[in-house]
């Protein structure tokens, strides 16, 4: 199936009472075809599958998608980038074309579909850090909400000194210290290791406690 295909495919699955739901969903500033996640993935299943066979991933199809007007188009380049066979192909020099990405119609949805894509990166080239580190302290603050939270899932395996740094660079005082996507993500961040390291986690929210956004705290504390 060629790229052009599957777009046919999501138009001709085209509903247009839920593509204005998922609309209203993300502020109205994306247009839909209506296709909700498990049919996205089971219609576009084949499709991937095959890009992903190839070896030499295809940034041009990704930043095609990027330029399409349909949502479920970003979707479906980060359905792409998302499989284990594409991930283990990044390395440190994609973090150019990954950040063009996350500067590029900016929302949580894509943000967030990304920072999975740049932990893999991370996990595996330990000199991507220096990156993340300028990202945490960047002018877009989508940049440093990945900074905050590419670290998601690592468990034990977690760079303890690199969340610290990347969160204290966004506390009160920084750039986005009341912006609510970074303080939320502050939050995950922590709430997330604070399952494989609760007295690390309680340690730092008593040691910052008093520059962190309450929603931060609210966040981190949850299991707690």
């Amino acid at each position: 199936m060629t790229t052009q295909e599957m777009l046919m495919l999501f138009q001709e699955n085209r509903d247009s009472i839920k593509a204005e739901a998922m609309a209203a969903y993300q502020k109205n500033q994306f247009d839909f075809y209506g296709i909700q996640t498990p049919l996205r993935r089971q219609l576009s299943k084949a499709f991937l599958k095959d890009k992903a066979a190839v070896e030499e991933i295809d940034w041009d199809f990704i930043m095609a998608m990027w330029q399409e007007n349909y949502r479920e188009c970003q979707y479906l380049a980060c359905d792409y980038l998302r499989q284990s066979r594409v991930k283990k192909r990044l390395t440190v020099s994609d973090l150019a074309k990954l950040k063009q990405l996350i500067v590029t119609k900016s929302w949580w949805d894509s943000v967030d579909s990304l920072d999975e894509i740049v932990g893999s990166i991370v996990k595996r080239y330990p000199e991507a850090k220096r990156q993340i580190l300028d990202w945490s302290l960047a002018d877009n603050f989508w940049l440093r909400r990945i900074a905050i939270d590419h670290q998601l899932g690592f468990k034990e395996e977690t760079d303890r000194h690199l969340l610290a740094e990347v969160i204290e660079n966004n506390l009160q005082g920084s750039d986005f210290d009341n912006e609510f996507f970074i303080n939320k993500a502050i939050g995950w961040s922590l709430r997330d290791y604070s399952k494989t390291a609760p007295d690390w986690v309680a340690l730092f929210i008593e040691e910052h406690r008093n520059q962190m956004a309450p929603l931060s705290i609210r966040e981190a504390s949850k299991y707690l």
